[in-house]
């Protein structure tokens, strides 16, 4: 069937893009096969990650379908869309059925994003990753691509107003092709995309062409590179603590 939806979407976002200033710079596009299916693991900063991850696949001719959380497509205006693009619902309380969803879309020769955080990144620094995309590779017999995203956070992310003031730079990088075989030791092959990604991202903060204008503006910065963002064991607590109270609320 064919894409209706997804390139109206891209013409809208290439034309916010440049409404907005922006410079893009996207390394590494060919990593991302021409054909068949790919898992692509990308880190997570922004609410806005998925729009600039699928970048990455434009060089190949690709499009990405996503496996986010399932309240977005409860949205009346994102709902439809996330139909539409073919992205994949995916609900924590059930996790197996949006597994079996995106085995799906491999085998049919797709692109699957997933964000192994699973949530945003308050320090803006690599979270614990959860063993589904390299799992996902290995069932589906497809290359793993590691995917690194950097400035997006500076637009809206969590605990922060949107800022999409005119100028800011993103970097997309899309990294070399981990193999899963089948009977791969998936925690040794989470851990080595791990160091991979981490040092992806020590090299985008390090080429990335724009500073904090002053000191009220070093929060998109890690506490590592000078910038005033929680570090990552403060950033864990307070993950840890979001969780404990919406669990409280849950049962009040």
């Amino acid at each position: 069937m064919a894409d209706l939806v997804y390139p109206p979407v891209i013409v809208a976002a290439r034309g916010a893009f440049a409404g907005l200033g922006l410079t893009l710079d996207v390394r590494g596009g060919a990593n991302i096969p021409r054909t068949g299916g790919a898992v692509l693991a990308i880190n997570h900063v922004s609410y806005l990650d998925f729009i600039f991850a699928g970048l990455g696949a434009h060089e190949s001719r690709r499009y990405v379908r996503f496996m986010a959380k399932d309240s977005i497509w409860k949205n009346p205006v994102a709902g439809p869309l996330m139909r539409g693009m073919k992205h994949i619902p995916v609900d924590r309380e059930a996790g197996a059925e949006s597994f079996r969803v995106a085995l799906d879309s491999l085998a049919k020769g797709e692109v699957v994003g997933i964000f192994p955080e699973a949530t945003i990144s308050r320090s803006f620094e690599l979270k614990e990753f959860k063993s589904g995309a390299p799992r996902l590779a290995m069932d589906a017999g497809v290359p793993l691509v590691p995917v690194v995203l950097w400035g997006t956070q500076r637009m809206m992310t969590k605990g922060r107003p949107r800022d999409f003031s005119r100028g800011k730079a993103v970097s997309v990088t899309v990294g070399t092709a981990f193999d899963v075989p089948k009977g791969s030791d998936v925690d040794k092959v989470n851990d080595d995309l791990h160091v991979t990604m981490a040092a992806m991202l020590e090299d985008a903060v390090a080429r990335y062409p724009q500073r904090p204008s002053g000191p009220d503006d070093t929060w998109w910065l890690p506490a590592r590179h000078g910038g005033t963002a929680p570090t990552l064991e403060e950033a864990t607590r307070m993950d840890r603590l979001e969780l404990l109270e919406r669990a409280k609320r849950h049962t009040d």
